[in-house]
């Protein structure tokens, strides 16, 4: 089995002449997935040059996720989201930890076990400068190296940034390269704009904090990872790869946060 079918699990191969794209769909007001659209919900651009949906299947199967955490000197406001978001992991599903200031550290490695990732949490010491861009670029570098499922980086963060040396570009064409997605998760909303063009441009989705407790009850966790398990595979006409300024709009009424990431 390919590197891909082995990624996405899905349980059928492209249609000759057609290229895939990964999907995400998210109502803006309420923060669900948008579910059941079919090839005639969406219109994909490639640079302003339309190109057909053949088909869309919902991407299902085992996540690789690693979960990004900030370990800033305001980091520890998010700590209890992050313990949060290990309890949905499902029986075969697989999360690492990394903690991020003004570099990427592993904390635990990629593991089914609730327990291990829970110790690992335990033992976060706070109290750095936080450098996002720099933390990303390294995490997606060699974090996914062995990963054999749909690669999610949830990137749990205050929602400030330091000074990186990398820049949005260079992490995002990593990010596409490794066809890894990114879900920033944020307290405060300085650094809005750059989490939602990271997470429209890899196929992620980005989540406020502030937000989500103002529409709904209960901790984000399950309402964040029902959004990482529902994003559509479109396969597309066309047999040359979809570029990075690819678009994809939804043709009904409604706003909405929606991504793409370009599947090789």
């Amino acid at each position: 089995m390919g590197r891909l079918a082995v990624l996405l699990c899905l349980a059928s191969v492209a249609a000759p002449g057609a290229t895939k794209l990964l999907v995400t769909v998210v109502e803006q007001r309420s923060g669900k997935p948008v579910i059941g659209l079919t090839a005639g919900d969406f219109r994909v651009l490639d640079d302003r040059t339309p190109r057909r949906v053949e088909g869309v299947e919902v991407s299902t199967g085992l996540l690789d996720v690693m979960l990004l955490l900030d370990t800033s000197l305001v980091g520890g406001m998010v700590q209890p989201l992050a313990g949060n978001l290990i309890e949905q992991l499902q029986p075969k599903d697989q999360m690492a930890i990394v903690a991020f200031h003004s570099s990427a550290d592993l904390i635990q490695d990629f593991t089914s076990s609730k327990e291990l990732l829970r110790r690992a949490l335990a033992g976060v010491k706070y109290g750095n400068v936080p450098s996002v861009l720099d933390a990303l670029y390294a995490a997606i570098d060699g974090g996914f190296k062995d990963s054999g499922f749909r690669r999610a980086l949830l990137l749990v963060t205050a929602g400030l940034e330091g000074s990186s040396r990398v820049n949005e570009r260079e992490v995002l064409r990593l990010a596409r390269r490794g066809s890894v997605s990114i879900y920033p998760i944020y307290a405060v909303g300085v650094e809005r704009s750059l989490f939602e063009n990271l997470a429209r441009q890899t196929g992620g989705a980005s989540f406020s904090l502030r937000d989500m407790k103002r529409s709904m009850d209960g901790p984000p966790g399950p309402r964040i990872f029902e959004v990482v398990r529902s994003p559509y595979v479109l396969l597309v006409s066309g047999n040359l790869s979809l570029g990075e300024r690819v678009k994809v709009e939804l043709q009904r009424p409604g706003k909405f946060q929606i991504s793409a990431l370009p599947l090789e």
